[in-house]
């Protein structure tokens, strides 16, 4: 878009009481003067781990995730074909990604650097999507498991004394666990000094509470460095009812409290009825939330409802 359709979307997003934006790609060139202008905040939204670059895949395909049979994601991806995974445990990855985050930093009006897809790829996906690939995941699977490349199996034989193809039952060894925990938390938390050297936020987009971000994606946000927090809370997922935003919400504020940490509740519209919308948002701000993240955009019948919801919490 040129600058005076950004004007006018960022003017009808405002009308709405939004107040900042997550942009996947996009000329940041362009939009961020405008921004400046509407007083908008934006969040330049990068994916990290989950990384299907053709380019990068061909150039180093040593860098991506191996599963528990040994067999690369490039080769075979899990669930989806999009699913190509970089190993955070790796210098070179590290480096690079640090590289994609500071090209991003010479932006001076930019708000903050927005990381998604910041974790290893689901050992179990959320019950209520389990079905689409006629899977029953009641246990850790080899095939869904990472990473086992020749760098993480060194790096964890070098510190516990033990290759983790070599552990009876790898899901129940809790030092093989906190290894793949640590190795996102390193990454994301030297991320954060490079942004906040920059006099830049750092934000992400994390999985609904701390013991599903760990149990399902080895994911332990509450240690990431953030400023602002975005747990992708959609309850239908898990099969639970709407009034599971609001207990979700309440125990994710309760984890960072005593930090500058800012926490808005991810919501899909779109995806539940929209008698359940306004009921969501209030849900959201009675248990805590900094504000709401909206994932997907929100349709015309919804616009209304989101507008009034949000005058209510000014």
């Amino acid at each position: 878009m040129d600058q005076d359709d950004w004007r006018k979307q960022l003017e009808k997003w405002r009308e709405l009481g939004i107040t900042g934006l997550n942009l996947s790609g996009g000329d940041l060139e362009k939009l961020l003067p405008v921004a400046d202008e509407e007083d908008f905040e934006i969040h330049s939204w990068i994916w990290v781990t989950c990384y299907p670059n053709k380019d990068v895949m061909e150039e180093h395909p040593e860098w991506y995730m191996v599963n528990g049979n040994g067999i690369s994601c490039i080769k075979e991806p899990a669930y989806v074909d999009y699913y190509r995974w970089l190993c955070p445990t790796k210098p070179e990855v590290q480096e690079y990604i640090k590289k994609r985050v500071e090209d991003l930093l010479q932006y001076e009006s930019l708000a903050a650097v927005h990381l998604d897809y910041i974790r290893y790829p689901d050992v179990i996906l959320p019950v209520n999507i389990q079905p689409r690939y006629n899977l029953v995941q009641d246990r850790e699977l080899p095939e869904f498991d990472y990473c086992y490349c020749e760098d993480c199996r060194n790096a964890f034989k070098e510190k516990e004394g033990i290759d983790p193809l070599d552990l009876p039952d790898p899901a129940k060894n809790e030092e093989w666990r906190k290894f793949r925990l640590d190795s996102i938390v390193d990454l994301v938390n030297m991320l954060a000094e490079t942004v906040h050297e920059a006099g830049k936020k750092l934000s992400a987009a994390v999985f609904p509470t701390p013991d599903i971000a760990r149990n399902l994606v080895r994911q332990d946000w509450p240690r990431f460095n953030l400023d602002d927090i975005f747990p992708m809370m959609y309850h239908r997922d898990y099969r639970e009812d709407v009034n599971w935003i609001g207990k979700t919400t309440h125990t994710d504020v309760q984890t960072i409290q005593g930090t500058s940490k800012n926490l808005y509740s991810g919501m899909i519209f779109n995806s539940f009825p929209v008698e359940e919308v306004k009921q969501a948002i209030d849900l959201a701000f009675e248990n805590g939330a900094k504000g709401i993240c909206v994932f997907g955009g929100v349709n015309d019948e919804r616009r209304d409802i989101l507008r009034k919801a949000l005058e209510n919490h000014r």
